[in-house]
């Protein structure tokens, strides 16, 4: 029996995971222990509590990886810097320092923390997320395309996963980033690096992509085979901590928007041509390794394999058969990634792949609340809570009930999800029917943007009723069209705000102004639970459709224990929540919300 722990960190998003001869068993990002949102530190909360739930102590491990080589990374820092001298003293002095204190002590830092004393491989950065891409997926054979801001040196790559090995056969390298371009007018447009290329991507919809050919002119060369270069008189992140130059914001006519600062047509169109420049990229990518490696199947991991508008596009063009999206595509995923490699790596085992069925499990993989608990109940007294004890049979039938009455309900219950959706586990739920309920999300629960969209949850038996969609999606990884004969002719507002209050079908609360929707199918062997939610509900209202958003507010991780799913539910409009098998009504508490920090 063999376990290796796969670990990324120091960056953004430090994650752990556990595999079992070959099979994923548990994984986890830092901050859902911390509530620190992207917390980059050593991952120690997650590694205990994934040894925990194994019963495993470091002695038992066979082999600890991590997800880049930070000797490498670290000399491509320092040839940047040296190269763009002396205008990058400043990102030297922030940096270095770092890297020597801590950063390139990461062995040591293992061995400290978890009383490890076996072997420690690097595995690098890319091809953590290609392994993290191929080992998971159901394919026995297939391309691989990984993109993201950047590894050491690499930001973008394109191999094969065959068998029980991956191959990387080219690579696009820094300064010339996907990643890093997206991230910049991302900045421009007033949204946090790391954090708000999603917010962007959720604005274009609302856009014409009228500087498109400014960008191709003047920012980014694109050759037909997908790669390209970045004029970097417009960019100031190889040297500077800074992302876009002066040059930037004068080509555009407009100084980068500040957080709190409106939304206008400007950005929207902004964020309308860097999505199409972006989706450019990625196809012609994806024909290339079509191309060079004939194989009907592609797997794809990165930060930028989380730009679901792009996925979708990807998905129905028909370049590949088939394809599947590793669901914590961003550096978390690439713990998964390093343990996988190394296993197959060293282990020379044999890899089994059906074709159909993937190894993430649902992504359901992190911490979990069990239906009843008596930990849970202390932290839940200590909080003032009231409830009652709902049979689990009976749960599904009365979360239904609620919503079908427009009512909102929080669900947090078994296995956290790992990566950057909420796949159910750690969901709040909403009738999508309700047009208003879009505003009512956003502004009293969600805290956040008016303008952004929410994704449905539908029973997968039933998806083609509300969507053009062949197949499954079950990790919220694809866009696709709102089936024509539900759409409502709708026309714009004077705002980006008004605009997204308009109803454009029968199911007006997920569909976007593009008529678009980023959907989770739900399979009964996967989540019966959710399942039987929505089957429910149908019973009810005719719909086997829902809202479905993570169970967080603005700024703050997907909550992660029971004490943190009620502090969020008593600092929300959340009308109900379901925490295990415990019922808590809104109107039933006498407690204060909890003060203080998460």
């Amino acid at each position: 029996m063999s376990y290796i722990l796969g670990i990324s960190c120091m960056y953004h998003n430090s994650a752990a995971a556990l595999i079992k001869d070959g099979e994923i068993v548990c994984a986890a990002e830092e901050e859902r222990f911390t509530r620190k949102k992207g917390d980059a530190a050593f991952p120690i909360n997650a590694i205990k509590r994934i040894m925990d739930e194994s019963r495993l102590f470091s002695a038992d491990l066979d082999a600890v990886a991590f997800y880049e080589n930070t000797g490498s990374k670290f000399e491509r820092i320092l040839t940047s810097t040296s190269l763009t001298a002396p205008k990058s003293l400043p990102q030297f002095l922030t940096a270095v320092p770092d890297w020597i204190t801590d950063k390139l002590w990461i062995e040591h830092k293992i061995r400290r923390e978890l009383g490890y004393k076996g072997s420690v491989y690097y595995v690098p950065h890319h091809l953590s997320h290609a392994a993290s891409a191929f080992y998971p997926s159901p394919f026995k054979e297939a391309a691989i395309l990984t993109i993201d801001g950047v590894g050491e040196w690499a930001a973008l790559t394109r191999g094969t996963g065959r068998g029980s090995a991956v191959e990387i056969n080219s690579s696009l390298d820094y300064p010339n980033s996907l990643g890093l371009l997206y991230s910049a007018f991302t900045f421009y447009t007033g949204f946090k690096i790391n954090n708000g290329e999603y917010k962007m991507m959720g604005l274009a919809p609302y856009g014409k992509p009228r500087f498109y050919d400014t960008i191709t002119k003047e920012l980014v060369n694109i050759a037909q085979d997908g790669s390209f270069i970045l004029n970097q008189d417009y960019f100031r992140y190889t040297y500077a901590l800074k992302t876009i130059s002066p040059a930037f914001e004068k080509l555009f006519g407009e100084k980068a928007r500040k957080n709190g600062e409106p939304i206008t047509g400007f950005h929207a169109d902004v964020a309308a041509s860097i999505q199409k420049v972006s989706n450019e990229i990625v196809l012609k990518n994806a024909q290339s390794l079509r191309n060079e490696t004939g194989m009907k199947n592609l797997v794809m991991a990165g930060g930028v394999a989380l730009n679901v508008t792009a996925n979708g596009l990807l998905r129905s063009e028909g370049i590949f058969d088939d394809i599947w999206i590793q669901p914590a595509a961003g550096d978390a995923g690439g713990a998964v990634g390093a343990a996988a490699e190394t296993y197959y790596r060293t282990s020379g085992a044999e890899r089994r792949a059906d074709g159909v069925n993937d190894g993430m499990k649902g992504s359901l993989l992190g911490y979990r609340i069990p239906p009843s608990s008596e930990s849970d109940r202390n932290a839940l007294k200590s909080l003032g809570a009231s409830w009652v004890n709902v049979a689990e049979k009976d749960l599904p039938a009365k979360i239904a009930e609620n919503l079908a009455a427009g009512k909102v309900v929080g669900l947090a219950r078994g296995k956290a999800e790992f990566g950057p959706r909420a796949l159910g586990d750690r969901s709040i739920l909403a009738d999508c029917r309700d047009a208003a309920m879009l505003q009512r999300l956003n502004m009293k629960i969600k805290f956040r943007e008016g303008f952004r969209p929410f994704a449905p949850i539908v029973l997968e038996e039933d998806a083609s009723l509300y969507f053009d969609i062949k197949g499954k999606s079950p990790y919220m990884l694809f866009t696709f069209p709102v089936r024509e004969s539900r759409r409502l002719p709708a026309d714009t507002a004077e705002t980006v705000h008004a605009t997204a209050a308009l109803a454009r079908s029968d199911i007006p609360s997920v569909t976007h102004i593009d008529y678009s929707a980023r959907i989770q199918t739900v399979s009964k062997e996967i989540n019966p639970f959710l399942h039987k939610v929505l089957t429910e509900f149908k019973k009810l209202t005719g719909y086997g459709i829902l809202i479905n958003t993570s169970y967080n507010t603005n700024e703050e991780p997907i909550v992660n224990t029971a004490a943190d799913a009620y502090r969020c539910f008593m600092r929300s409009e959340i009308d109900f929540a379901a925490i295990g098998d415990r019922w808590f009504d809104k109107n039933a508490q006498t407690a204060a919300a909890p003060k203080g920090g998460w």
